[in-house]
């Protein structure tokens, strides 16, 4: 979940639609629990027809599960202890809703912020109540006098500094004011100050990530405001602005709009700042979206008919701007970076036409040439969800889904950064499912952002967490495709390889102690009473009764990081009149007494089945051996326990290296062959604005593979000497505090030429590499018959209705990791 300091949790159950709904303007992780006596949870059977996928096809899946069994005997007298331990707080009023927020890493605080609103014709009754804990919610202290019982805008959510900074923002309403008021705290919620501010805010407060003192924000007229002394003092830096990011070493990115309209998309500024506003440098135009990943700075421009756009990179925060190696998209679709680091980039390009599917590509180390990794990737037609999964427990390994030509779903895994995908292993404790055609050949279909977006009863996502190696919890259905009947739980203990039914139907779940303590409560339309916990990654659970006097269960808290020992069941009783809010927490400290020693702890080797196989284990260039905990041993690991890693490096295969674009993998087969339509063709794009010829035998590294020697398929890049631009951004136009740059006259002329040379058909071969234009038939087979049919760019897609973009990203090319 990040950096355990500024992550905000604020929990929304929705009880109709059974679903977490992650909407853009929540910070990640935040969610509400909302009160609703309708629950009504719909059974519903398979009425699809599904897609059958040879789970034994590829080498890849192998039986992995661990051999150390733990005694399922072994915890007794486990209920008296955590009886003990069980705390119980209700709060007295009548919200219906209420968020949370852990405040600092291992501080213990919780804010609660309850909210209770009554419309009245034209006026609005609302009122906010805020309590604070400091013991991880087994008590809570009401303080709404410190917000002077203001209402708090419950949208903006409650904002946490970084860095364990300790800071808090809570942002009020203020009725009949020009202006709105915050309310700021520098001491983990104990004490607040009030602050009123000359604009209404139309999104939270955004934090400088390297420094909690300097704020940001868009105001009500899209004016953007900063503050460089947490909140006290605001100024005004620019006018019509539609979307900011926090770029690095402090910069700020925004896009402009010209004539005074952020509905104009594809016309407007790409604009930075390196000191707090005093000076802004416009980087791009023409601009139709931004987002950052990584190292990576992302533009979405318009070509210059107006109709197409496409992705341009930068690597050096928007100094230089390379045009990616993508199929255009047209205005019925969009690009997603699904996920995005250092060393490279996921990327979906949407399908033309109302598919439901597009293409993912992976990037080279900059960003720019991309290969296809897996084509028919499952996307919901609005851009809004997807069941891309990076699995942060194991390195290279992410879980999504296609869409099979007959509209059945399909899960599909890739444990080597996208390389390869393949189904996942059917669990050895499963039978096929019913509606399966081939009981012989089905495999494990995960749930994901997808189901919930179909209104499916899953109400949690897959769960992985960097410290608890190789555990996955996530819910599924075994068959030949996701199946829409009553999905239950699987885990799996090492990144996915193999997979365990743990639980029976769907549940609320979560990773304590690093992955030494799993808990899980039932969702259900009934009453809950009982919590479920299990000390050996799965394999046997055991039941807590944590109250006798049961609740309409709402979601589960607990402190970002897995490092805890809390847990906080929330939900709410009725009373005569009323309801109000429960919170019940167990603390699991009492009963895991002893702390892990050396010998609980055993030596594991990732992505292999024989730790003693010296050609076993190799992913991405390198083994790695590490430490885990035997399932056997009831023990703690503590706040202070660390991954222990052991890398080795391997000697290179094909299987450290992607298909060059122009190539593709056949199914089932590590070979990469050229794309029959593009044998005899150059292959050339546009680097740093130079034209650059690839010659290759189909291989390129994958980014971050550390493999030594061993086969290395020859790969070249020859600068041809042609300088190239791109007409699409714009750069030498750009603008130093509203003044044209000097470097505009060298550019016109440089332009001159490329054109000249185009019309002396110096690329009469080519596809227009560099000039608004590029060799489509390199890099993807969905425009391939354009050619044919003698169309100069990419066939247009079918029209549609306007996509609802505005629950999900702040525009439809947004999917970006912050």
């Amino acid at each position: 979940m990040g950096i355990l300091t500024h992550c905000v949790l604020l929990f929304l159950f929705q009880h109709l639609t059974s679903a977490y709904d992650f909407k853009e303007g929540l910070d990640n992780g935040q969610y509400a629990f909302v009160k609703d006596p309708s629950l009504n949870i719909e059974k519903r059977s398979a009425d699809v027809e599904l897609f059958q996928f040879d789970s034994e096809s590829s080498e890849h899946i192998r039986s992995r599960r661990s051999a150390d069994q733990g005694d399922c005997k072994s915890l007794q007298g486990f209920d008296t202890k955590l009886t003990n331990n069980t705390h119980t707080y209700s709060f007295n009023d009548l919200s219906g809703s209420v968020s949370l927020a852990w405040v600092g890493d291992a501080t213990g605080v919780i804010l609660a912020l309850t909210t209770f609103q009554v419309p009245f014709f034209m006026l609005r009754f609302a009122q906010s109540k805020l309590y604070r804990s400091e013991n991880y919610g087994k008590s809570f202290q009401d303080v709404t006098n410190l917000i002077n019982n203001t209402f708090i805008r419950t949208e903006f959510g409650i904002a946490i500094g970084p860095e364990n900074s300790g800071k808090v923002i809570l942002t009020g309403d203020v009725s009949g004011s020009l202006g709105s008021r915050i309310f700021i705290s520098r001491d983990f919620g104990n004490s607040f100050e009030q602050q009123d501010l000359p604009f209404n805010p139309l999104m939270q407060i955004t934090y400088n990530p390297r420094d909690a003192n300097v704020l940001l924000v868009i105001g009500n007229t899209n004016e953007l405001w900063l503050s460089e002394d947490f909140g006290e003092n605001w100024r005004k830096i620019h006018d019509m602005v539609c979307l900011l990011k926090w770029g690095m070493d402090s910069n700020i990115f925004f896009t402009t709009s010209l004539n005074g309209s952020c509905n104009d998309r594809g016309m407007l500024d790409l604009r930075r700042t390196t000191d707090y506003g005093k000076t802004i440098k416009t980087v791009a135009t023409k601009i139709f979206s931004f987002g950052l990943g990584g190292k990576f700075l992302f533009a979405s421009v318009m070509t210059g008919t107006g109709i197409l756009r496409r992705i341009h990179v930068s690597t050096n925060q928007g100094e230089e701007w390379n045009m990616a190696q993508l199929p255009p998209v047209g205005h019925e679709e969009f690009y997603s970076i699904l996920a995005a680091n250092e060393d490279m980039v996921f990327m979906h390009v949407d399908e033309p036409g109302d598919t439901g599917y597009g293409t993912i590509y992976v990037s080279d180390d900059r960003g720019t040439v991309y290969s296809k990794s897996l084509e028919r990737h499952l996307y919901t037609t609005t851009g809004g969800d997807t069941d891309f999964t990076n699995v942060t427990s194991l390195r290279g390994v992410f879980i999504t889904s296609i869409l099979a030509e007959d509209g059945s779903v399909q899960s599909v895994v890739s444990f080597d950064q996208g390389g390869e995908w393949v189904p996942l292993q059917k669990p050895a404790n499963t039978k096929c499912d019913s509606t399966a055609k081939d009981p012989d050949k089905c495999s494990l279909h995960i749930h994901a952002a997808y189901s919930t977006a179909m209104k499916l009863n899953v109400p949690m996502l897959p769960l992985s967490e960097p410290n608890a190696v190789g555990l996955i919890m996530a819910h599924g259905s075994v068959g030949d495709a996701i199946s829409v009947m009553k999905p239950d739980v699987f885990v799996s203990d090492d990144g996915g390889y193999t997979w365990l039914q743990a639980l029976e139907g769907p549940h609320h779940y979560a990773i304590l102690d690093s992955g030494g303590l799993l808990v899980a409560v039932e969702h259900s339309a009934q009453l809950i009473k009982d919590i479920k916990f299990s000390t050996d990654e799965g394999q046997c659970w055991h039941v807590h009764q944590f109250t006798s006097d049961p609740i309409h269960f709402t979601g589960l808290a607990v402190e970002p990081g897995a490092r805890s020992m809390n847990v906080s069941v929330w939900g709410y009783r009725d009373s005569l009149l009323s309801q109000y809010w429960v919170s019940v927490t167990v603390d699991f400290r009492e009963l895991l007494t002893r702390t892990c020693e050396d010998q609980d702890y055993v030596q594991w080797l990732a992505h292999s089945d024989d730790i003693s196989d010296p050609n076993d284990g190799c992913m991405l260039g390198y083994k790695e051996k590490l430490l885990r905990l035997r399932k056997a041993s009831v023990c703690w690991n503590g706040r202070d326990y660390e991954v222990n890693k052991q890398p080795t490096p391997c000697l290179c295969t094909l299987d450290d290296f992607l298909c060059d674009f122009g190539y593709y993998r056949k199914e089932n087969s590590s070979e990469c062959v050229e794309q029959p339509d593009l044998k005899g063709h150059l292959l050339e794009f546009c680097l740093q604005g130079k034209e650059e010829l690839l010659q290759t035998r189909g291989y390129r590294k994958i980014p971050g593979d550390k493999c030594e020697g061993g086969t290395q398929p020859e790969r070249k890049e020859i600068d041809l000497s042609k300088r190239c631009v791109s007409d699409l951004l714009g750069p030498q136009e750009l603008l130093m505090d509203g003044h044209l740059s000097s470097s505009a006259p060298i550019i016109v002329t440089v332009l001159i030429i490329v054109l000249l040379a185009i019309i002396a058909g110096v690329l009469i071969v080519k596809k227009y590499v560099c000039g608004g234009r590029f060799l489509v038939h390199s890099y993807s087979v969905l425009q391939q018959h354009a050619e044919a049919q003698g169309l100069d760019e990419p066939l247009d897609s079918n029209h549609i209705q306007a996509r609802n973009m505005a629950d999900f990203h702040d525009d439809s090319d947004e999917d970006l990791l912050e």
